[in-house]
C-alpha cells in the first residue's frame, strides 16, 4: 500500500483548523476526520450529521480519498440566504434608502 497526504479543514467564523496527514490507500473521509484530531479540539462537531465535501463537493463518510485531497467538514446552515435578503430589503424600504431601478437617459 502506498502512503499519500491529505488535509482535513474545519472552518468557524473566528478561525479554521487546517491538519494534514499522511494516510493509506483506502482510506475514507470519516477515518481521515478521526485520524485528524478535529473531533478532540470541537467537542460540538458531530460526524454522522455533519456536512462534509472534498474540494467542495459533498461526498458521503465512506468515500475513499486520493493524494491531495482536501477534506472540509461544512458547518450548518443557520439562516436562509433568502429570507435574509427580503429582511434586508424590507428594513431599507422602511428607512427610505431603497434604490428605485431607473431607464438610463437617451442622448439626442
Amino acid at each position: 500500500m502506498s502512503d499519500f497526504r491529505v488535509e482535513v479543514v474545519y472552518a468557524l467564523p473566528q478561525r479554521q483548523t487546517l491538519i494534514a496527514l499522511t494516510v493509506d490507500e483506502g482510506t475514507t473521509v470519516a477515518q481521515a476526520i478521526r485520524r485528524s484530531g478535529l473531533l478532540e479540539q470541537h467537542p460540538d462537531l458531530d460526524p454522522k450529521t455533519a456536512q462534509v465535501g472534498v474540494w467542495g463537493r459533498a461526498v458521503e463518510l465512506d468515500h475513499r480519498l486520493r493524494d491531495r485531497d482536501r477534506v472540509e467538514i461544512h458547518r450548518p446552515i443557520t439562516a436562509d440566504a433568502k429570507e435574509v435578503r427580503r429582511e434586508r430589503v424590507q428594513s431599507s424600504r422602511t428607512a427610505g434608502t431603497a434604490k428605485r431601478a431607473t431607464a438610463p437617459r437617451r442622448r439626442a
